[in-house]
């Protein structure tokens, strides 16, 4: 505890001229979100910080760069990227904080709807998938490919599917240059990943996400992702 409060008020001191930090929405593999004042346009924002040992193999400048090919996504289904960067000083040797910011959507993941409900309707299974296939061939046409499609990643806003944390995946893999072992993560999702994804192949395509997509639906049809 003692350790999670110094970070978070390190983090908020580095952010306060942008950012006033409200709480912590929860923790995923990859990053910590807070829910988050956005002062300049006094809204709320979901604030993304990335776990420290990745922060630490990634190269700050090359993380920023590659997160620039999400910030150019438009598409009714993808959650915008409002902001990304570093906070924190460099030379004061405690390490930056890198983040991105996207919308703070009022609603729940799939995976909440999944845990409550456990199988969905075909109508509502269908739609969902219809509307994150939608947004994967939007993506796939403008040279992205998500990585990480699982019911987590997918927010219901308003009945509305959108999928978030579009290219983060690839944006760490291509800052970390290879050296992704190093820091003992694996970027996707075990249940949801690609045989290609899951052996490790250097050319991930498309086709992965559609695979991702595919045992999303199985899960909502059946209860269960293909493989347990």
């Amino acid at each position: 505890e003692g350790i999670v409060s110094d970070v978070s008020s390190r983090l908020a001191a580095a952010l306060a001229d942008r950012y006033r930090l409200e709480r912590e929405l929860g923790q995923g593999g990859m990053a910590t979100g807070y829910l988050a004042e956005d002062l300049k346009h006094g809204r709320k924002v979901a604030l993304k910080v990335l776990r420290p040992e990745l922060a630490a193999v990634l190269g700050a400048d090359r993380f920023v760069q590659e997160i620039k090919t999400t910030a150019a996504l438009s598409h009714p289904h993808i959650l915008p990227l409002f902001d990304s960067g570093e906070a924190g000083k460099r030379e004061s040797g405690e390490g930056v904080f890198l983040y991105y910011v996207m919308p703070y959507v009022e609603g729940e993941t799939l995976r909440t709807k999944l845990d409550r409900e456990t199988q969905l309707s075909i109508d509502e299974a269908v739609g969902i998938t219809v509307a994150v296939a939608d947004a994967l061939d939007y993506a796939h046409r403008h040279g992205v490919i998500h990585r990480d499609i699982k019911p987590e990643n997918i927010l219901l806003h308003d009945g509305r599917p959108m999928v978030a944390d579009f290219g983060i995946a690839l944006a760490l893999s291509a800052a970390a240059g290879g050296r992704m072992t190093e820091t003992g993560l694996s970027l996707g999702t075990p249940h949801y990943m690609s045989p290609e994804q899951a052996t490790a192949e250097k050319e991930i395509t498309a086709r992965s996400d559609v695979y991702s997509l595919a045992t999303v639906l199985y899960e909502m049809l059946t209860g269960n992702p293909p493989h347990t």
